[in-house]
């Protein structure tokens, strides 16, 4: 009696069948063969269809443009952070710091922020405490930042094209900070030191030595920076420090060590250094902005006052000159007689 296999049964074996099982030749013959004649007219198919998915050479991906650094680095994120945190900071002041522990920057940031939740709140003047922070930086990499954004400018950029995943040329602008444009931009502005010295990011460039740490303001507020000088670089009696009844947290050796580590050495506001007495004088403005609005119409109207009071002066004594002049003309060309003058004084 002969034993037949049905082909499904046979497929069913070899599957089941390993090839590292197999120890005789009768079970290997069981296992069927792979054919590529199932393949010979699907490949042709598939390799047109992988030719049609196949990208550009000169493909570039939207969410990726070239760039001069590798952009995957933490040090390229934090150059990319530095940047636009000095675009969008209008006060940013620098200190540097000397080995302050976790605890000692906690009891700082503490300390900071009572003092900060104190300022009265203008009216229709949003609330910015929460958003004023104090943070420590990568000196270099925020010394590039600060080149960057000072010597590279994205507008200036010529768009150019760039190809899509179907092939198609569209325009595009690559003025990242990553870019080449803007390595360009940074090597060709730092070679001459006579013109960068007198900019913004020469006059900062020797503060950026050491550890640095920076408090950035979303706005100019006076206030706020003349409560953040109190309590991080006080100088009585202009920012004289908490009182130990009212804040005794800002005497505790813990703050106080640390306070005695940080150094203000200078500050970056509304695009122009400063240093610590021009910050002074910003944080010492009365009534904030306000204030100094206040102070800028009074001294412009003082001016046109005083233009007008000037104005009409002048005018009033050539209009009495004028006078005087005709009055002398008329007796002259029509002079009197002594005895007409003498009879009017008798009448």
């Amino acid at each position: 009696m002969s034993l037949r296999l049905s082909r499904p049964a046979v497929r069913g074996l070899g599957s089941a069948i390993k090839s590292s099982r197999i120890s005789s030749r009768s079970a290997a013959l069981l296992v069927p063969s792979t054919s590529t004649s199932a393949f010979s007219t699907a490949s042709p198919q598939r390799a047109a269809a992988a030719g049609h998915l196949r990208l550009p050479d000169d493909y570039v991906p939207p969410t990726q443009p070239p760039s001069a650094r590798p952009v995957d680095t933490r040090k390229s994120q934090l150059l990319r952070t530095y940047t636009s945190m000095l675009r969008s900071t209008p006060l940013m002041l620098i200190f540097q710091h000397n080995n302050l522990t976790a605890i000692e920057w906690a009891a700082i940031r503490r300390e900071l922020s009572l003092a900060l939740s104190n300022v009265p709140v203008p009216e229709g003047a949003p609330d910015i405490t929460s958003k004023i922070h104090l943070q420590v930086v990568r000196t270099r990499i925020f010394d590039v930042a600060l080149k960057t954004v000072e010597f590279f400018d994205p507008s200036t950029v010529e768009p150019t094209t760039a190809t899509t995943a179907t092939g198609t040329k569209v325009p595009a602008t690559y003025n990242h900070d990553l870019s080449k444009h803007a390595w360009k931009a940074v090597k060709e502005a730092t070679k001459n030191t006579e013109a960068v010295e007198k900019t913004v990011y020469g006059q900062l460039a020797p503060l950026l030595v050491g550890p640095v740490a920076i408090l950035t303001l979303p706005s100019v507020s006076p206030a706020h920076l003349g409560a953040a000088l109190s309590v991080l670089a006080p100088s009585p009696p202009a920012f004289p420090a908490p009182s130990r009844k009212k804040n005794p947290g800002y005497y505790d050796l813990t703050c106080q060590s640390g306070l005695q580590k940080l150094l203000l050495v200078g500050g970056r506001i509304e695009g122009k250094a400063f240093d610590y007495d021009g910050i002074k004088w910003v944080g010492g403005i009365e009534n904030g902005i306000e204030g100094l609005r206040a102070q800028l119409v009074h001294m412009l109207q003082s001016a046109g006052m005083g233009l007008t009071s000037v104005l009409e002066g002048a005018g009033k004594s050539l209009w009495l000159t004028m006078e005087s002049r005709r009055s002398v003309l008329e007796e002259e060309q029509n002079p009197k007689k002594e005895g007409e003058g003498e009879e009017e004084k008798k009448e």
